[in-house]
């Protein structure tokens, strides 16, 4: 039986139409690539995957961020007990603490979770929380990330540079140490100054940018969140801090319509009753459904 054969000259013809086809495609898919805003007030950012092709991935606006339900986020700093002030609660407490949250279906998340919860509408475990920690102390590391540990929790744990392996302080050791057992690290300046005091291009150096690249240097990963010193900011700092962090934490009520993503409120926690944090969770960051 003999087999028809295709003219060579036709093949080559098929070939180069073919590939100017698939030029003109690509082409086309590798235009208008800017961040758009839609209807929903949401914008689209292009991120190319392994294989090329281009996803959009949504942005939300500044206002869009705003209106979105808060998560729960506790903020937690001496665990001792010769307890001085409302800043410190006893190691039994944070126990109990952690327990009852552990008890009633809560869940850790980190501040990369809380992130794309807010600027990508990804979805977060049933009854998010965030548990924090300030000021670097010991009792961080041998007291309250064991604890944690021990029911499946991890915290952030914001670190004040100037006490690194100083008494009563975390070494680099164990900060590093919590870093690779799934625990965030962030920084909380370097001496505790507020920002609303930094004026010089000299003071966000020294509080900011140099503390953040030692720190990395430690963890051995970019450090990516920050806490307000007292926990008060101003809107020229918080605008400031938007290009090194992507989330910053506050301890006021009020937060910033423009700047959301740097004025995450948090609450103090002092010696309260298990029931009793539960009860402040709720009337701090109400019911609404996230």
């Amino acid at each position: 039986m003999h087999h028809l054969k295709t003219p060579i000259g036709i093949n080559r013809k098929f070939i180069l139409i073919s590939t100017i086809f698939l030029g003109l495609v690509i082409g086309c898919n590798h235009t208008n690539q800017r961040p758009r805003t839609g209807n929903s007030g949401a914008a689209t950012n292009p991120v190319a995957s392994n294989d090329s092709a281009v996803v959009k991935q949504a942005i939300n606006t500044p206002a869009r961020v705003y209106a979105k339900p808060e998560v729960p986020v506790l903020c937690y700093h001496r665990i001792a007990d010769d307890r001085k002030s409302d800043y410190e609660v006893s190691p039994a407490t944070f126990t109990s603490h952690i327990k009852i949250l552990a008890d009633s279906g809560y869940h850790s998340i980190s501040p990369t979770q809380l992130y794309d919860y807010l600027v990508h509408n990804k979805a977060l475990p049933e009854k998010p929380v965030m548990i924090t920690f300030d000021d670097s102390r010991v009792e961080h590391s041998v007291v309250a990330a064991p604890v944690m540990e021990k029911y499946g929790f991890r915290g952030v744990f914001f670190i004040m540079t100037i006490t690194y392996n100083k008494k009563n302080y975390m070494t680099t050791d164990q900060i590093a140490q919590l870093a690779k057992a799934g625990h965030t690290i962030g920084l909380h300046s370097w001496d505790h100054t507020m920002v609303t005091k930094y004026k010089e291009t000299a003071d966000w150096q020294k509080q900011v940018a140099e503390p953040k690249k030692k720190l990395e240097k430690i963890v051995g990963k970019e450090v990516e969140y920050w806490a307000y010193p007292n926990g008060l900011y101003d809107h020229k700092g918080a605008e400031e801090l938007s290009k090194y962090f992507k989330l910053s934490f506050t301890l006021t009520t009020k937060r910033d319509s423009i700047q959301p993503l740097q004025t995450v409120r948090r609450m103090i926690v002092p010696e309260w009753t298990p029931q009793g944090l539960l009860k402040s969770m709720r009337q701090t960051f109400g019911k609404k459904k996230i």
